[in-house]
């Protein structure tokens, strides 16, 4: 249609920030225009979205509203700013180029991050007649890669590693066609002008690429695959000596593998699912989601073993959904990595990297501009997100707060980092653990990629206050070196800051921050800490009595250590040596190598060995999710006795009743729960005498859904308002986001 222009014609300008680029809503805009005869352009920014509409008053008011009704799914507006401007009276509307204002100055767009295949890519793939049948790298606006592919802001084809792939005739008229869903779809592409696939070694002669696949699967056979933000090994899940030859070629020992399965069916043959979980894992972020395995089943025990839950997750792209066409059954899904090192995310790198570990690479040529491992998601009062990372990051959290731009760099574990200015914190992608020094190498690599993404240089670095964490031992050389201050902040106030600003919460507010350990202020391992937060900092108003960890370290791991720590204080020295080993003995009687906690994750650990349902922590976490899983479908409100004096929290009474019930023959289960029922008691306790109506529960400890549910339910049947993580994890994948919080704040 022609646009319509009258003597009562006004112009309206239209910048929206947020979720923008990337989610088809330069193609709404300019349907949606064309539609009411209006006139204008819309375009990319560095910023976000500007739009120029033209048209008579009424019409424009209309389409104001019937923006916001448009707006496509992905897409989240944060700021909307609208002025007049002078009418230029050219008719027609059209989708300009995008502009970059300020070559040096900093990007606001957010980037989406990649999207699952969405139903319509899927059955394009799935139609024999088709032109994009069985094509890998079939996308369209509403799904495909997009963080892993963007070289530089505004999101356009020529800042992607897409760039290098020139549009054949068929897909240039899609993209120019205001009628096809792939409208200004950046990835475009077929199998005539976009990227190919390929095996090595090199698939026999007239076998297709899938079909070879399923036979290696079938005989046992490893395979590496470039997904979408990094290679994956995969093999077949429920062959025991395949899935133990690739636990001896990765290195990793006992923490569990998560599985890919065709389809939702498959999940439900295997495991129990809720619809909310079913909606998780159909979602366009389509996370590895943890469930309830049921007890028959073919896995392999290798997969899991001794893990009470399972990580699961659905086809996320072409490439997982035509595997699964030609293999329909469930895989290991894990990343293409040793055990401590980084993704592998290049051919080469990968064909060296891998050699040891895969039998056979399925690699192609579109080039993978940074890594990014699946994301994974428990659902508790809500979905909560343990490892954010594809089909998350790197969304902007808004917060409450102005900022000053901070660089924070989070932990040593589960480490992600930070930029924040004004109201926006982008949050990395999961990095993991700085133990190697090619962990450490993907940390530096990651902060450069982040900053050099958004031109952003920093006026603060934030780390933790722990002197021997990587992440600390670079910000204080790079602080120095750009001299700009270095704020150290506090671990577990981190932990609550960063949950009280995704929620916009400002103080005053109750933070309870528990997790296995992170330096205190007074210089031992906090982990079990109450906080009264206002306009005038941090407050520590209770914390859970401390114990001793004989063997440092080693306690983190043997869960026999934590629990000597507590029978050393429960029972006095003289009965405690009955049950413990002289050399444990040793060290809390002379307090060598024995560092004293308030930590309730090492209480867990202890906990769990004096009921028999774990000796040690076989991978991270792992005590606490069986002491979490022996509760089972108990159902009781009867509880242990967390005694609250004095802004401590002794345990004392509930480690003797424990031992003492324990002994009378009482079920492990019934057990537990009381134990877990302990310590929401226990917040709640606290929450009453603080006054404070706000309450923010962070810290690993709260990824346990029993503990996260019943604290929540004490709390606000007695008035409280609970507030919990939803879009960065409660553990120190968390971190950075509260230390750029605090640290832009203090400055």
């Amino acid at each position: 249609m022609t646009a319509v222009l009258s003597s009562q014609t006004e112009r309206q300008r239209i910048v929206l920030q947020g979720t923008v680029q990337g989610v088809g809503f330069r193609p709404t805009v300019y349907r949606l225009a064309q539609r009411m005869q209006l006139s204008g352009w819309v375009r990319n920014t560095i910023a976000g979205l500007e739009i120029e509409v033209e048209g008579e008053s009424e019409r424009l008011s209309q389409f104001l509203v019937a923006l916001h009704a448009a707006t496509p799914p992905a897409a989240v507006i944060t700021e909307q700013q609208t002025s007049r401007v002078a009418p230029n009276r050219k008719i027609g509307f059209e989708i300009l180029l995008s502009v970059n204002d300020d070559p040096s100055g900093p990007r606001s767009a957010a980037i989406l991050p990649d999207i699952a295949t969405c139903s319509q890519c899927l059955a394009d793939m799935l139609d024999p007649q088709n032109r994009r049948s069985a094509y890998p790298f079939t996308n369209c606006i509403q799904c495909g890669p997009r963080y892993t592919i963007m070289l530089d802001i505004p999101y356009d084809r020529p800042n992607t590693t897409m760039q290098t792939f020139t549009l054949c005739s068929s897909c240039r008229r899609e993209y120019e066609s205001s009628h096809d869903r792939r409208f200004h779809a950046q990835p475009n592409a077929c199998a005539v002008c976009g990227p190919k696939l390929w095996l090595s070694p090199i698939a026999a002669e007239g076998t297709s690429v899938f079909s070879e696949l399923a036979t290696a699967l079938e005989r046992g056979h490893i395979i590496a695959l470039k997904s979408i933000g990094g290679f994956q090994l995969l093999v077949d899940a429920r062959n025991p000596a395949a899935v133990a030859r690739l636990r001896e070629r990765k290195r990793r020992e006992l923490k569990p593998f998560a599985m890919l399965m065709p389809s939702m069916e498959v999940v439900c043959r295997y495991a129990e699912v809720s619809a909310e979980e079913e909606r998780l894992l159909r979602s366009p972020a389509a996370p590895i989601v943890l469930l309830q395995p049921k007890n028959e089943s073919d896995i392999a025990p290798e997969v899991a073993e001794r893990s009470p839950c399972i990580g699961v997750m659905l086809p996320s792209s072409p490439l997982h959904h035509l595997l699964m066409a030609h293999y329909p059954f469930p895989l290991v899904a894990t990343s293409g990595n040793c055990a401590g090192e980084p993704i592998a995310i290049d051919n080469e790198e990968a064909l060296v990297r891998l050699g040891n570990l895969a039998d056979i690479f399925v690699l192609h040529n579109r080039p993978i501009a940074r890594p990014c491992d699946d994301s994974v998601v428990r659902l508790m009062d809500g979905p909560h997100i343990l490892r954010r990372a594809r089909g998350y990051a790197p969304l902007p959290v808004i917060v409450p707060f102005d900022l000053r731009p901070v660089l924070a760099v989070g932990g040593h574990l589960k480490n992600t980092v930070a930029i924040g200015f004004g109201k926006q914190v982008w949050l990395s992608q999961h990095i993991g653990d700085l133990d190697s020094p090619e962990a450490r190498e993907a940390f530096e690599r990651t902060i450069d990629d982040l900053c050099k993404l958004y031109r952003f240089r920093p006026e603060i670095i934030a780390c933790d206050l722990h002197p021997d964490y990587a992440s600390t031992q670079w910000a204080e050389q790079h602080a120095r070196k750009a001299g700009v201050p270095l704020v150290r902040v506090l671990h577990h106030q981190a932990h609550v800051a960063g949950c009280a600003a995704e929620n916009g919460l400002k103080t005053p507010y109750l933070g309870v921050a528990w997790d296995g350990a992170g330096l205190g202020a007074d210089g031992t391992i906090w982990g079990g800490e109450f906080f009264a937060a206002d306009q005038n900092g941090f407050e520590r108003v209770a914390s859970l009595r401390p114990f001793a960890l004989p063997g440092g370290e080693t306690a983190m791991r043997d869960c026999a250590r934590p629990a000597a720590g507590l029978l050393w204080k429960t029972l006095g020295p003289d009965k405690a040596r009955q049950f413990l080993q002289p050399q444990v003995c040793a060290m809390l009687e002379h307090e060598i190598n024995a560092p004293q906690t308030s930590s309730v994750g090492r209480m867990f650990d202890g906990v769990a060995y004096l009921i028999g349902v774990a000796e040690h922590n076989l991978f991270e976490g792992h005590a606490a999710m069986c002491l979490e899983s022996a509760i089972g479908q108990i159902k009781t409100d009867e509880a242990y006795t967390v005694t609250a004096a004095n802004g401590i929290g002794d345990w004392a009474s509930l480690v003797g009743d424990i031992r003492a019930e324990l002994a009378s023959g009482v079920a492990v289960g019934m057990i537990s729960a009381k134990f877990h029922n302990a310590l929401a008691d226990w917040i709640l306790a606290v929450a009453q005498i603080t006054g404070s109506r706000d309450v923010v529960l962070s810290g690993g400890v709260f990824q346990n859904a029993y503990l996260t549910r019943r604290s929540r339910r004490l709390l606000e049947n007695r008035g409280f308002n609970v507030f919990t993580h939803r879009q960065v994890p409660a553990n120190d994948g968390g971190l950075a986001l509260g230390q750029a919080v605090l640290a832009a704040m203090i400055n």
